[in-house]
């Protein structure tokens, strides 16, 4: 299973990992099994399967499908001479309306976060850079967005006409479906917390800016109101994304932010990034909270641009207890030594593949407890992290629109700031401080820099 990644910094963060049947688990168990094929899906093929289970999911575009079957069905299915993976499907964990009167946040208040990748200074109408991610699109895949979204967002930064929810998956619960309208129904806001770092929000009477407030954002819902869900169904939606850029966003640039993962990559799931980067999608994703035991997936998968989660020493400054978070200004360029990595953000293991840093500690945005009534919450995780550097791939596809993933990654690592192994001290909101300590492994090439990527493309 998959849960989206992140969560309230008051609260505990969280990893979930990827389910594993349990030791001495009958063969009988019912289970739902991904399939990746070796050559095309025909209706011979999915007779065969049939004797194994029930086909539940035909993935035409990427010669796939999801099976119900027991679990001593397994190793059978992972025989059969068409086959090229099987494996368990994996979990994954990531009211009124009132709209927003303004077009965009782009004359909106900086944030100590947006400082810190370049895009803005503090105060109002402050942006460093000459892109704001117009005719760019951004498919979230998460939770999907809060019913009050048009009191964070302008509609017309929220391509509704795209906007879809996903659901099933995990092979006890049937086939993956289609929700057209469940999109803006969420109960969980992690969604809408991580389009607010892309688009910017509405605080208040305040508007608070965006790292490409400009940019379409297309809500993908693949995670319940619980914030989990499966590869399967993300599968469904990072196809689903691919096709849009295929067929009516043809002429257009898209980038999907995933701010979610698991602990192994999943066949279905890894065919369909292939498939998405193959028709020009670029894919940013979280690269998981579980610190030094390893990088979440599809984050560590190598085509994927994965993000660790940085902070900021000037966090809950004394004095500034209120206002730090858009007030105080950080080095431009980003020095490496006001910055930390966050403990819970995950390390490199092996040939895991770790890209870039972004700020993922202490993000403010909308996150609602109660059902209808708008709030803000800090929130840490690569979760938060991973928009950021989303973000900035719009930023660079509006300057360059034939933008590769393969590029993309390239010009990022190779822009970013390094941050070496080292330890800071930190303000907590609590009157104390902290120590947080990072090795090589935790960094990627470092700090992420929207100016420099900008430049550096050409």
């Amino acid at each position: 299973m998959i849960r989206r990644l992140a969560c309230a910094l008051f609260l505990t963060i969280l990893v979930a990992g990827m389910y594993f049947p349990a030791s001495g688990e009958s063969p009988k168990t019912m289970i739902g099994i991904n399939v990746v094929l070796n050559t095309d899906v025909t209706k011979s093929i999915l007779s065969d399967l049939g004797t194994h289970g029930t086909v539940l999911k035909v993935f035409q575009e990427i010669n796939a499908v999801t099976i119900r079957a027991r679990l001593g069905e397994l190793d059978a299915i992972k025989a059969l001479p068409y086959v090229e993976a099987a494996n368990p499907d994996a979990e994954r964990s990531g009211a009124p309306i009132d709209t927003v009167a303004a077009g965009d946040f782009l004359s909106g208040y900086g944030t100590w976060n947006l400082d810190a990748v370049n895009v803005t200074d503090p105060g109002v109408n402050n942006r460093q850079i000459a892109f704001d991610g117009t005719g760019v699109y951004v498919a979230v895949l998460d939770t999907g967005l809060l019913d009050s979204w048009r009191q964070y967002f302008p509609e017309e930064r929220i391509a509704t006409e795209y906007g879809i929810s996903f659901g099933g998956g995990g092979g006890n619960m049937g086939t993956v479906s289609t929700q057209p309208n469940k999109w803006e129904h969420d109960q969980d806001s992690h969604g809408t917390h991580v389009t607010s770092t892309i688009l910017g929000y509405q605080y208040g009477v305040n508007q608070i800016n965006g790292v490409a407030p400009l940019a379409t954002v297309i809500p993908v819902k693949v995670l319940n109101q619980n914030g989990r869900g499966w590869s399967s169904v993300i599968a469904e939606g990072i196809v689903y994304v691919a096709d849009l850029k295929t067929g009516p966003l043809a002429g257009y640039p898209v980038v999907i932010n995933m701010s979610l993962g698991g602990s192994r990559l999943d066949a279905v799931e890894k065919a369909a990034i292939d498939y998405a980067i193959g028709k020009g999608v670029i894919i940013v994703a979280s690269a998981g909270n579980r610190g030094t035991a390893g990088m979440g997936y599809p984050g560590a998968y190598e085509p994927v641009i994965s993000v660790a989660a940085s902070g900021w020493i000037g966090e809950w400054y004394p004095g500034f207890q209120k206002t730090w978070w858009y007030s105080l200004d950080v080095t431009d360029p980003a020095d490496p030594d006001e910055f930390y990595i966050a403990d819970f953000s995950s390390r490199a293991i092996g040939d895991q593949d770790l890209d870039v840093a972004a700020p993922g500690s202490w993000v403010l945005g909308p996150y609602q407890v109660n059902s209808g009534q708008t709030s803000y919450y800090f929130l840490g995780g690569t979760s938060m992290s991973t928009p950021h550097v989303a973000g900035i791939v719009a930023l660079m596809a509006e300057k360059f629109p034939a933008l590769t993933a393969l590029q993309a990654e390239s010009i990022l690592e190779d822009s970013a700031i390094p941050l070496d192994p080292g330890c800071r001290t930190v303000n907590t909101p609590y009157g104390y401080t902290d120590d947080y300590c990072w090795g090589a492994d935790a960094t990627g090439a470092g700090l992420v820099d929207a100016g420099a990527a900008l430049s550096a493309l050409q």
